[in-house]
């Protein structure tokens, strides 16, 4: 079984990336395969980075606030883009009233300051594995 693959992107105008590079070294570290997008991506940036690298997950990191503008938009051109089956798990700074409105919207993993990086990577590794399982 391969590595999984997990796309790391930062959607919209929010121009802070520790976190995410944080996550995407931890996950290296665990053994996944990450692709960093970079800073200010669109919705469609992403889909597209999604396709192109065939991967398993996309984590999206948010502070700036516009996650429940831009994670159903984000989904909704991954669905168009046939990505329906790849899981979006997202992390930033998510008020805890948002997250039944993002889970909602297809997301299938919220992640606030203070997760551990163990935390993210093993809901990724089963993310990964009930794909592969109904797949």
């Amino acid at each position: 079984m391969r590595a999984p693959r997990v796309l790391i992107a930062k959607p919209g105008l929010d121009g802070h990336d520790r976190g995410a590079k944080v996550i995407a070294r931890a996950l290296r570290d665990a053994g996944m395969e990450v692709i960093y997008t970079g800073l200010r991506q669109t919705p469609e940036m992403i889909a597209e980075a999604a396709l192109q690298e065939d991967v398993d997950v996309v984590g999206l990191s948010i502070l700036s606030g516009a996650h429940l503008t831009l994670v159903p938009r984000i989904r909704e051109v991954m669905d168009a883009a046939e990505l329906a089956d790849v899981p979006i798990i997202v992390g930033g700074i998510i008020p805890e009233e948002d997250k039944d409105a993002l889970m909602q919207a297809g997301v299938a993993g919220v992640f606030g300051p203070g997760t551990s990086t163990e935390e993210i990577r093993d809901f990724i590794h089963a993310l990964v594995a009930a794909r592969t399982s109904n797949g």
